[in-house]
């Protein structure tokens, strides 16, 4: 089934714009989903969209682990609940600053229906990624504190941490929004969250991902329940800054 993405963003396409355009524009964060199945072969179609996107180094160290047996969801299904309770519990109490706070309702309305009906996912897409252990030498030491000077090696040194994740994850997050752009072509609805992070160790172990595994995201994936439509975000001119801030 592949829909035109255009006709849902109220605007047909021209000439002069890629159909691309019109899928990004309507790419929302689908959470109602039908219980029913999602073929083996649309599933190795996202699949092969997310393998397709760039990963650094061109080290291509994702794995994809996907579930749609029915015994296993309903395992997760109790690890979701406790994850988005958390969340609502915290940082999803309150809408964000400049959020209308009925759409902010009308969001977390849908977060509770995907919680309250996990067990009935049609599919669930975990992106993986697993950097190989660093070859440094002494002398490349050397010559990498060399070219960026003292005090930026110490901030390199503090930060190393947050620099590996970022580098696991940008390594990751291309793939899945090449996956979720597939999603939209085909006209399936998914979602990209991270909440199973708060639960990530009692996932892998339902899962069998291998401890030194590094999860990236959750992705339920079905036939919308709903209509997909135009995202609604902050106009470009209040975001870019030409030259410099």
């Amino acid at each position: 089934m592949i829909t035109d993405a255009s006709s849902d963003a109220g605007r047909p396409s021209t000439t002069d714009e890629p159909p691309l355009f019109a899928t990004m524009s309507t790419l929302r964060a689908m959470r109602r989903l039908k219980a029913d199945p999602v073929p083996d072969e649309l599933l190795e179609r996202l699949i092969q969209a997310a393998v397709w996107g760039p990963s650094g180094g061109n080290m291509q160290r994702y794995q994809y682990v996907v579930v749609t047996d029915r015994e296993v969801m309903a395992e997760l299904a109790p690890l979701w609940q406790r994850c988005v309770d958390s969340y609502l519990a915290t940082t999803g109490k309150y809408p964000p600053e400049g959020m209308d706070p009925a759409a902010y309702d009308r969001m977390v309305a849908a977060i509770r229906h995907q919680r309250d009906n996990f067990a009935d996912t049609p599919a669930l897409i975990i992106p993986c990624y697993q950097f190989p252990p660093p070859r440094i030498e002494e002398e490349g030491l050397r010559a990498s504190a060399e070219a960026l000077g003292a005090e930026a090696t110490n901030r390199m040194a503090q930060t190393q941490e947050r620099f590996m994740a970022l580098a696991e994850g940008s390594c990751v997050y291309p793939g899945v929004q090449n996956m979720l752009l597939a999603a939209r072509a085909l006209g399936l609805a998914a979602n990209l969250t991270i909440w199973h992070l708060f639960l990530e160790e009692e996932w892998k172990r339902v899962l069998g991902i291998p401890e030194d595994m590094h999860t990236f995201a959750v992705v339920p994936v079905g036939w919308p329940l709903g209509r997909f439509g135009p995202v609604r975000r902050r106009p470009v001119e209040e975001v870019i800054h030409r030259d410099r801030w």
